[in-house]
């Protein structure tokens, strides 16, 4: 049968190993002259928007709504089809989520179920790259008016739409640096915003502390005093993790190139196959293929998803429909609100998608899927 593969992994090489160890020799572990040297290297794929490194890409949720200044009564437009924590970040800002349908083909949050679902109290319009396709981004900035564009890029750091890079357009975007993601800080991600969305997203990450004496109300205290004026957590990403990040982002590149190979060759090899679909690539997107969602046609997802594990293929499951969890369920969201993201649910299923996959790896993924049609 062959080792076991999993849908995603890490790739960490000497050079990594080695810039966490010159850390781990220095004088900083926690924030330090790396985290300053990761925040720069990653604008350099944002098109110079400024970012702000956190310890998860939720902790970047979390800060980035907090940074919208999201509070009770206020209603954030998101896609249900997406991990968990992009609407319970919102829900623990005390905001309502208001799910609103997917594209049937990317899986991305509808522009026109989006507008659909903005209203007056409206403040945020979250939007997910599934998969690392970007959404429709300048829509969808059409779409939220006067509330702010988030982009959920957990999956596509270093892609692009319509030639403009992932961290350019919304006006706010977050990073997750997860091991399975395009590249990793072990755990980690990031806020890109620019002005006082940037600066209040820093303060939250780090207990909302002001330190700054011209902006401090009590300044006379004494050259130790620091102040909170509004409340924050402990989001810091140690120098140790950043180290971590900026020695992978020199990697990036090769990744995305990597993954799109991969991509395209269980493209090519199901492109015959009557029980699949295959995914979709929009005009004008530059994907980072984080995922490779699959489509099992005619109710089959969970013998295909059983068939594979059985061959030591790790497949798996992204996401179920954040609606479904039951916390969301308690507070009252049914099922079926969402018809696309149900009928995608249904039939999504994640290959192995990784950078060091083999080309017998992936064959041996291509052989298993079309087995199962033989069987």
């Amino acid at each position: 049968m062959g080792d076991f593969l999993p849908y995603g992994r890490q790739s960490v090489v000497d050079e990594d190993v080695e810039a966490v160890a010159a850390v781990l020799r220095g004088d900083w572990l926690t924030t330090g002259p790396a985290v300053a040297r990761f925040e720069s290297d990653l604008a350099g794929h944002t098109g110079g928007v400024p970012a702000v490194a956190v310890t998860s890409g939720t902790a970047a949720l979390h800060a980035a709504y907090a940074a919208a200044g999201l509070r009770d009564g206020d209603e954030v437009v998101t896609s249900p089809m997406t991990f968990v924590a992009t609407a319970a970040t919102a829900v623990l800002q005390g905001a309502k989520v208001v799910f609103a349908d997917v594209e049937a083909d990317t899986a991305n949050l509808d522009p026109a179920a989006a507008k659909a679902a903005v209203t007056s109290r409206t403040k945020v319009v979250a939007a997910v790259d599934y998969a690392g396709h970007p959404a429709e981004l300048d829509e969808l900035k059409a779409v939220a008016g006067d509330a702010l564009l988030l982009e959920d890029a957990a999956h596509s750091i270093g892609g692009a739409w319509h030639g403009r890079p992932v961290g350019s357009i919304a006006d706010l975007t977050t990073f997750s640096f997860f091991p399975t993601k395009n590249l990793t800080t072990a755990e980690g991600g990031a806020v890109v915003a620019a002005g006082a969305l940037l600066e209040r997203a820093r303060a939250f990450r780090n207990h909302g502390l002001v330190r700054d004496k011209a902006a401090q109300r009590y300044p006379g205290e004494g050259p130790w005093h620091q102040e909170v004026h509004e409340f924050g957590l402990n989001y810091r990403l140690p120098d140790v993790l950043c180290a971590l990040g900026s020695s992978q982002l020199e990697r990036l590149a090769s990744f995305k190139r990597r993954r799109a190979e991969i991509h395209a060759r269980y493209t090519e090899a199901f492109a015959d196959l009557d029980g699949v679909r295959t995914p979709v690539c929009r005009d004008g997107a530059d994907p980072v293929w984080h995922l490779y969602a699959l489509r099992v046609l005619d109710g089959r997802r969970r013998a295909m998803f059983d068939h594979l594990r059985e061959l030591g293929i790790g497949v798996q499951v992204n996401y179920i429909p954040a609606y479904w969890h039951p916390v969301f369920e308690d507070l009252g969201y049914r099922r079926g609100l969402c018809p696309n993201a149900e009928r995608f649910y249904a039939e999504e299923l994640s290959l192995p998608l990784f950078p060091a996959l083999t080309e017998s790896d992936v064959d041996r993924v291509i052989d298993g899927v079309r087995a199962f049609f033989r069987a």
